[in-house]
C-alpha cells in the first residue's frame, strides 16, 4: 500500500478533501498563531477566517502556548506558516470528503453548536457496535483524514472489519493528534530536527520544511538528580546542580521551543511528563476550530500509555517514529489484536493500586500481550479511580501490550473536573463521546464487544506485594517475601537469583556512619524512593505514604539515617495537597524530603550513596537493595551498587525504609522498637483504605490544579536567564560534548542506497533472551574506565561532572561510546564473565564493545548481533537503535523482539530477523564465532513484509530466518537507509 507523505506534490494535494486540509493544517495553526480560538462553526472556511483571530493562542485549558520573546521573532514564526498555507489552499480543489455525508454537528445544550465530528452511528454499520473502544478510536481517525491517498476506504473497512482482519494482521495508517516527548527522548529528536534542516540545505532545498506539523510537548523531566537528600533545601539545590550539567542541553531545547513552529517546552521543575499530560495537556476530546475529534497521542518514551487511564489512546513510540509523525507522517501499524480484561470486585481493606497493577503485569505478562491493545471493561471499573486507571495503564511496557485502555465513563469526567478542567469542555467531551460510540455509562445496557481474546480478574483477589529483585513482572506476596528472599540468595545467578554462599548469607557489617554506629547486610535498604509517574500520580497511594510516615513517628519509629530515601513528586500538585494534609511534616521526619520534580531514582538518577555505605558494599560484596515505587528495576539501572531492586506501593517504600531490610515477614518479625520499648509491627503503621479515602477526600481540591497549571511555563529564574539566539538553523559547537552534529546524513544525496544484505559479517555480541534496552543503550552513570570516560577525559571534563549517559543523548560521540555498555551485559562471546566487554573474532583480543566495533568498522567488516527471545524489551529508546548502527551493526538475529525496538532498528536502517519457530543459535549450534552472510534481494520491489531468507556461515551451516520489515513502509525505510533520509528526500522534492 502506498502511503503519502509530507513531499506529496500539488497533484496529490489536488485529491485531498477539506477536511484532510482541516485536520493537518489549521492543528498546525491554532497551535502556532498567537490568536484566540475562534467560535466553533461549519466545517468549510477560508484563508481569510484563519488569518483574523485575535490575540493571544490559548491551549486546551487556557495557558499561553508561548509567548515569544519580541514581535520580529513573532512575525517571523508565522510568516513561513502563512505562505504555506495560503499555498496550499490555492492549490485545493473543492473535492468532496469521502465522508461527507457523515459530517454531523454537535449541538450545545443552550443553543448552537460546539462544532462538527464525523459520526460512526451515522455509518449505520452493526459491526461497530461489536468493536472494542480503542479500536473505535483509530476508526474514528480513518474516517476524519481519509482522502483516498494518505488514508484510503480500504483501510476504513479494514477496521470496520476489525474481528476478521485483526487476525492476519493487515497493515493501517494510523495519524495521532500530537506527540510527547521529554528531554532524554525529546533533546536527540530536536538534534535530529536540527541535523535534517542542514541536510535540507545541503541538498539546495528549503530548511524551513522541516518543522512539526502537529502539536509537540517536550516536558523536561528527566534530568533531576538526588545530588541532595533528607534536606528541606534539596529541591533548589538539586535544581542548581541540575542546570549546571544541563546548561547547554536546556539552551538547546529553549532554543529549539523558538526555532520550531508548533513546539511547547515544559521547563524543568515542573512535573513528571506522564503526570503533567494526565493532568493538564490530555484534551480527551480536541475541538480543533469547530471539528471535534478523539485525543491521541504517540510519546518518546514507553510509559506514554499512561494517558490510556484517561481514555486518550497513547503509546510509546522511539524517537525515529515520533519524529517521522512530527513531520506530517502518517504511522503504519498494524491492527493490534485487543484482550478484553474484564474487572469485577472490589479491592480489600489496605490493599493498594500498586498491589492491583503488580498483580495485573504479572497475569498480562503470563498470557502474552506484545503487540496488543488490552481494554478494560465490567463491574468493577466503578471500584477504579481514574489515578488507579492511570497506574495500571502506566505499566503497559511492563506487561508488553502497545497499551492498556480504559473508555471514557463517568469516573474519567469526575477527573476531569477535579483536575480544573472548565464545566463547558467536560460537557463538550461528554456530549461529543456519547454521541459517537466512544462512551461507557454503566447505568445503560451495553451490547456485547468483541475481543480477541478475554481474561478476567476479581480485585478481591488482589494482595498485598512487590516486584523483584530485578524484573517488575516477578511478583512476590508480601506473606512470601522473606521465603523469596532466601530463595533468591540461594539460586544461581538469574533473574532471581544472586548465588550467595551459605555461609555467608547472614554476615553483618558494621561501619560507621558519619560517627554513628551502623550496619549492613544482604538485603539491607540502601536506597528508599517514593518516585515515577506510576505512582506519584495517585493521592491514595501518595497521602497511603504520608500516613505510614505519620503513624511510625508517633509511636517512635525513625529511618536509618545511612538509607537514601526520598521523595519526587509528579507535580507541584502533590506537595499542595501533602501540604493540605497536614502529612508532609511526617514525610520530612523520616528523610522522605522532596528533593525535585522529575523522575529521579526510576530512570537512574538516584544520586551517589554515602561513600562509607558504598566502601562497606563493594569491599564486602554485599547484595543491598533498592525499594522504589518506580515501574522498572531491571539490573544495573537504580544504581550500579544495589543489586536488588524492588517495586513497590509508596506506603510500602515507607514501610521497608523503617525496617531497613527486604529479610523480613511483617506478618510475624517487628518493623522495629517503639518509644515505649515495645515491638512495633507492620500492621501498627498501615493506614486502612477508610483512613486514606478520607484523607484524600478533604485534602486533593481543584483549585490546586488550576493554580498549579496556571504558571506551568513560565518557567523558574534559572531558566528564564538561559540566552538563546533565534537562528532557524543551529549553530553546532565542535567543542560541546553534550550536543554534537550526528553523521546520519554526511554524503547524503537525493538517490537512495537501495536495499541491501549483508556479506561475511563478523558477530559482535551473541546474547540470551530477555535484553533490554537497559542492557542495548547508554543509561545511568558514566563508568569512569569505560570509553565514553575516556572521550570527556580527553576534552577535558572532570570526572565529577561526567553526568549521566541520559543527559548526554544529544552527543552521537558519547552516545555510540555507551552503547552495550551496562555492567551487566552477559555475552556469550566471554563465557560466562559478565560486563560491557566483547571478543574481537579475527584477533581473538577481549574489548570493550565499543573497541572492538571500531577495529571492525576500520577494516571495512560488518557485524552482526545474535539475541534471544524479548530482544530490545523495555524503555523505548532510539538510542538502543542509533547506537548499534553507529557501531556497525548491520542486522539482528533473534528468537523475538518488542515491538518499538523492532521498529526502531528499520528505522535506523538494521535488518531485524527472526529465528524459525523452535530454533536460536544454541539449538542451531552456532558460537558467535562465524561469519554470516544475509541473502538479501538488491531489488526492494523484491523484499515482501515478513518473507523467509537465508542465512548462510563460513563454517557450512546455514538456517532460514523471517526478515522483521512487517509492513510496506518499513520496505520503503529501508530502501532509504532509515526513516529520516526517507522523510528527507520526499520533502525536497516538494
Amino acid at each position: 500500500m502506498y502511503i503519502a507523505t509530507a513531499s506529496s506534490s500539488a497533484s496529490a494535494f489536488l485529491r485531498a478533501s477539506r477536511a484532510r486540509f482541516f485536520s493537518s493544517s489549521t492543528s498546525t495553526l491554532s497551535r502556532t498563531f498567537l490568536a484566540a480560538p475562534p467560535k466553533p462553526s461549519s466545517h468549510s472556511f477560508t484563508a481569510q477566517r484563519l488569518l483574523s483571530s485575535s490575540a493571544a493562542t490559548r491551549w486546551s485549558h487556557g495557558v499561553h502556548w508561548r509567548a515569544p520573546y519580541t514581535l520580529r521573532s513573532q512575525i517571523r514564526a508565522i510568516a513561513p506558516v502563512l505562505e504555506r498555507v495560503q499555498r496550499r489552499i490555492a492549490t485545493m480543489a473543492p473535492e468532496s470528503h469521502p465522508f461527507k455525508e457523515h459530517l454531523t454537528a454537535l449541538p450545545k445544550p443552550g443553543g448552537g453548536e460546539y462544532g462538527k465530528f464525523y459520526s460512526l452511528t451515522s455509518l449505520k454499520d452493526p459491526r461497530i457496535d461489536k468493536l472494542p473502544y480503542s479500536i473505535r478510536i483509530l476508526l474514528e481517525s480513518a474516517i476524519r483524514n481519509c482522502d483516498n491517498f494518505q488514508v484510503k476506504k480500504e483501510d476504513v473497512e479494514k477496521i470496520l472489519d476489525w474481528e476478521n482482519t485483526a487476525p492476519k494482521q493487515v497493515e493501517i495508517p494510523f495519524k495521532p493528534a500530537r506527540v510527547l516527548l521529554q528531554d532524554f527522548t525529546g533533546v536527540p529528536a530536536v538534534v535530529d530536527l536540527a541535523v535534517m534542516r542542514d541536510a535540507m540545505n545541503n541538498l539546495g532545498s528549503d530548511s524551513n520544511k522541516i518543522n512539526p506539523l502537529v502539536p509537540v510537548d517536550l516536558v523536561v523531566d528527566h534530568s533531576v538528580q538526588v545530588d541532595v537528600a533528607r534536606s528541606e533545601n534539596a529541591v533548589q539545590a538539586n535544581m542548581e546542580l541540575e542546570f549546571q550539567r544541563n546548561r547547554e542541553r536546556f539552551a538547546f531545547l529553549k532554543w529549539g521551543s523558538t526555532a520550531f513552529q508548533n513546539m511547547l517546552v515544559v521547563p524543568p521543575g515542573s512535573g513528571i511528563v506522564h503526570q503533567v499530560n494526565l493532568e493538564y495537556l490530555g484534551r480527551v476530546v480536541f475541538n480543533n476550530n469547530g471539528l471535534l475529534y478523539p485525543d491521541s497521542v504517540v510519546g518518546t518514551d514507553s510509559h506514554t500509555t499512561m494517558i490510556d487511564g484517561l481514555g486518550v489512546a497513547g503509546w510509546g513510540v522511539g524517537g525515529i517514529e515520533a519524529e517521522a509523525t512530527m513531520l506530517g507522517q502518517p504511522m503504519s501499524m498494524v491492527l493490534p489484536g485487543v484482550v478484553g480484561f474484564k474487572l469485577s470486585g472490589k479491592l480489600n481493606n489496605g490493599v493498594t493500586a500498586t498491589d492491583l497493577v503488580l498483580t495485573v503485569t504479572q497475569i498480562l505478562r503470563k498470557h502474552g500481550v506484545v503487540g496488543k491493545f488490552v481494554e478494560f471493561y465490567g463491574g468493577g471499573m466503578g471500584e477504579l479511580s481514574l489515578a488507579d486507571r492511570a497506574t495500571i495503564a502506566n505499566m503497559s511496557p511492563e506487561y508488553g501490550a502497545t497499551m492498556g485502555f480504559f473508555p471514557v465513563d463517568h469516573v474519567t469526567l469526575q477527573y476531569l473536573k477535579l483536575t480544573g478542567r472548565s464545566d463547558e469542555t467536560v460537557a463538550m467531551i461528554e456530549g461529543y463521546l456519547r454521541a459517537n460510540k466512544l462512551f461507557v455509562d454503566y447505568n445503560e445496557p451495553e451490547s456485547e464487544r468483541v475481543y480477541s481474546s478475554y481474561l478476567e480478574l476479581d480485585l478481591s483477589q488482589v494482595e498485598p506485594c512487590i516486584s523483584g529483585p530485578k524484573r517488575p513482572h516477578d511478583r512476590v506476596t508480601l506473606k512470601d517475601m522473606k521465603a523469596d528472599w532466601h530463595a533468591c540468595l540461594d539460586n544461581k545467578v538469574g533473574f532471581k537469583g544472586f548465588a550467595i554462599p551459605k555461609e555467608v548469607q547472614d554476615k553483618e557489617v558494621k561501619f560507621s556512619f558519619h560517627g554513628q554506629p551502623a550496619e549492613l547486610k544482604h538485603g539491607s535498604v540502601v536506597i528508599a524512593a517514593i518516585t515515577s509517574c506510576t505512582n506519584t500520580s495517585n493521592p491514595s497511594v501518595m497521602l497511603g505514604a504520608a500516613l505510614v510516615a505519620k503513624k511510625a513517628c508517633e509511636l517512635g519509629l525513625r529511618v536509618k539515617p545511612w538509607v537514601k530515601t526520598s521523595l519526587a513528586p509528579g507535580s507541584g500538585v502533590v506537595t499542595k495537597y501533602l501540604l493540605q494534609s497536614g502529612l508532609q511534616k511526617y514525610l520530612n521526619e523520616q528523610g522522605f524530603n522532596i528533593v525535585g520534580y522529575g523522575c529521579t531514582t526510576c530512570i537512574g538518577n538516584s544520586g551517589d550513596l554515602d561513600e562509607s555505605v558504598a566502601s562497606v558494599i563493594t569491599d564486602n560484596d554485599i547484595v543491598a537493595a533498592a525499594v522504589l515505587s518506580g515501574n522498572r528495576n531491571f539490573e544495573g539501572r537504580v544504581h550500579p551498587l544495589t543489586r536488588a531492586n524492588y517495586l513497590a506501593s509508596p506506603p510500602l517504600v515507607v514501610a521497608y525504609a523503617l525496617a531497613g531490610t527486604v529479610d523480613i515477614d511483617f506478618d510475624k518479625e517487628p518493623i522495629g522498637t517503639g518509644k515505649d520499648g515495645k515491638s512495633v509491627y507492620f500492621r501498627d503503621i498501615w493506614p486502612s483504605s477508610e483512613e486514606i479515602a478520607q484523607v484524600v477526600q478533604s485534602s486533593v481540591l481543584p483549585e490546586m490544579f488550576r493554580s498549579t497549571y496556571e504558571s506551568i511555563t513560565k518557567g523558574n529564574p534559572m531558566w528564564n536567564q538561559l540566552s538563546v539566539t533565534e537562528t532557524k538553523l543551529y549553530s553546532w559547537d565542535p567543542n560541546s560534548t553534550y550536543i554534537h552534529e550526528p553523521p546520519y546524513f554526511k554524503g547524503m544525496t537525493m538517490d537512495p542506497p537501495g536495499a541491501h544484505g549483508v556479506k561475511d559479517a563478523y558477530c559482535l555480541l551473541n546474547f540470551g533472551d530477555s535484553i533490554t534496552t537497559d542492557h542495548i543503550s547508554p543509561a545511568g552513570s558514566i563508568h569512569k574506565d569505560s570509553p565514553a570516560a575516556k572521550y570527556l577525559l580527553e576534552r577535558g571534563v572532570d570526572r565529577k561532572d561526567f553526568n549521566s549517559y541520559g543527559s548526554r543523548r544529544g552527543n552521537d560521540e558519547v552516545m555510540a561510546r555507551g552503547t552495550f555498555a551496562n555492567i551487566r551485559l552477559v555475552n556469550k562471546l566471554l563465557n560466562g564473565e559478565v560486563g560491557p566487554k566483547t571478543v574481537h573474532i579475527p584477533s581473538g583480543e577481549k574489548l570493550s564493545v565499543f573497541d572492538a566495533a571500531t577495529k571492525y568498522k576500520s577494516a571495512g567488516q560488518d557485524t552482526i548481533v545474535l539475541a534471544g527471545a524479548e530482544y530490545g524489551s523495555g524503555s523505548s529508546r532510539d538510542w538502543a537503535a542509533k547506537g548499534p548502527m553507529l557501531l556497525g551493526v548491520k542486522a539482528v538475529i533473534a528468537k523475538s523482539f518488542e515491538r518499538i525496538h523492532r521498529s526502531n532498528l528499520v528505522g535506523m536502517g538494521i535488518i531485524p530477523l527472526c529465528f524459525k519457530a523452535g530454533e536460536d543459535a544454541d539449538t542451531l549450534g552456532l558460537t558467535g564465532h562465524e561469519r554470516y552472510t544475509i541473502d538479501l534481494p538488491s531489488n526492494i520491489s523484491e523484499i515482501k513484509p515478513g518473507q523467509d531468507v537465508t542465512v548462510t556461515t563460513d563454517s557450512g551451516k546455514s538456517f532460514v530466518c523471517t526478515v522483521r520489515f512487517d509492513t510496506e513502509v518499513e520496505l520503503a525505510y529501508f530502501n532509504h537507509g532509515g526513516i529520516l533520509p526517507y522523510v528527507i528526500r520526499n520533502l525536497s522534492k516538494q
